[in-house]
């Protein structure tokens, strides 16, 4: 395509390692910025960013089982029921029996774990709605792009999991 300003779209990228480590750096400092705001809103009830990413997966998957956000989670089983354990003795997470099999807990959010879930990602859907307008709508697609093509497969096949959700 030599000539028409158009590479072909299996072209190799260069980037020099200039190029990543400002790429890596950046992604350092946009996590912690990206954070930021739910951390001070979790240290007022003294939690942290697991019991975040516990809300987070429980009100995007009502009725989850544990098994299923410990795979999602890559924690421990004992990690994850210590955030189960005071998620559920504070009101915010309620769980059922499994009606087929009464091993399984099925995960739900209480009316006040949704309030939280709901300020959480209030604080970080701001933070993506300031930069993506700040970027521009071509950004927005390369960006997620981006993010989708760093995940290991395992993870990747969780998160398309997701997309078919709604919310």
């Amino acid at each position: 395509m030599k000539g028409s300003g158009k590479e072909p779209s299996n072209a190799l990228l260069f980037l020099t390692d200039e190029q990543l480590r400002k790429g890596i750096e950046a992604m350092f400092f946009a996590y912690r910025g990206f954070t930021a705001d739910p951390d001070r809103i979790l240290a007022n009830i003294a939690y942290g960013r697991a019991h975040h990413r516990a809300v987070h997966f429980i009100h995007r998957s009502p009725g989850t089982t544990v098994n299923n956000l410990l795979a999602m989670l890559g924690v421990t089983k004992q990690s994850l029921n210590r955030v189960l354990r005071a998620l559920v003795a504070d009101g915010l997470v309620h769980n059922k029996v499994g009606k087929r099999d009464k091993r399984e807990r099925h995960l739900y959010l209480t009316p006040e774990g949704e309030a939280l879930e709901q300020q959480l990602s209030d604080a970080q859907r701001d933070r993506m709605r300031k930069a993506y307008r700040t970027v521009g709508p071509e950004a927005v697609t390369g960006f997620r792009q981006v993010l989708e093509a760093m995940m290991d497969d395992d993870m990747r096949n969780r998160y398309d999991a997701l997309k078919d959700l709604k919310g």
